[in-house]
Parts: structure tokens; C-alpha cells; sequence
């Protein structure tokens, strides 16, 4: 019994391996988004931190319009990036994790 055990803690740490590692993997990963126009142009990481905005000299000019398109260029590019990051943390959990009868949270 404590042999089966051991066996399922050194899988759940080699989950835990593969997670830290998918993290600073997914610093590397850049995720693009640029408004409908190209009037702003949004990069940051899967783990969702903004490396890069470039705008529009036009949209300078009106504060609010420049909101406007920072909420919705960015929230995309939040979207994008979040939906990698979920794939990619579930798919490192799931290469690691033991097989417990009755219990699966990955299916």
C-alpha cells in the first residue's frame, strides 16, 4: 500500500515540475491583438502580462477614443492569452498526475 503510495506523490510532483516549468515557458509565448483599424497593436505573454502597445498618433488626440480601443484590443488580447495559458497549464497537470480510479478531473 505504501509503495502505490510513494509512487502517487512522486507523480503529483513531477505534475508540479511540469507546471513550474510550463509557467516560464509560457513567459516566452507572445500573443499578438491589434484593433479592427490597426490603430493599436497589443503583445503580451500567455501568462498575461503586457510586453508591447503601440498607437495611433490619431487616436492621441481624443482621450476617450483611445480608451475605447485600449479596453477593447486589450481584453482580446487577455482572452487569447488565457485560453492558451488554460490549455497549456491543464495539458502539464494532466501529463503528471496519477491514475486514481473514480477520479479525473480531465475528461
Amino acid at each position: 500500500m505504501f509503495g502505490n503510495l510513494s509512487g502517487m506523490m512522486d507523480k503529483l510532483k513531477k505534475a508540479q515540475e511540469e507546471v513550474e516549468k510550463t509557467k516560464l515557458r509560457l513567459n516566452t509565448v507572445l500573443v499578438d491583438e491589434a484593433s479592427s483599424d490597426k490603430k493599436i497593436n497589443v503583445t503580451l505573454t500567455a501568462n498575461r502580462q503586457i510586453k508591447k502597445i503601440t498607437i495611433d498618433e490619431s487616436l492621441l488626440n481624443d482621450a476617450e477614443e483611445l480608451e475605447d480601443y485600449l479596453i477593447i484590443t486589450l481584453n482580446k488580447a487577455l482572452e487569447k492569452a488565457s485560453n492558451i495559458n488554460e490549455v497549456e497549464m491543464a495539458n502539464a497537470a494532466k501529463s503528471g498526475m496519477p491514475n486514481i480510479p473514480g477520479m479525473n478531473p480531465f475528461k
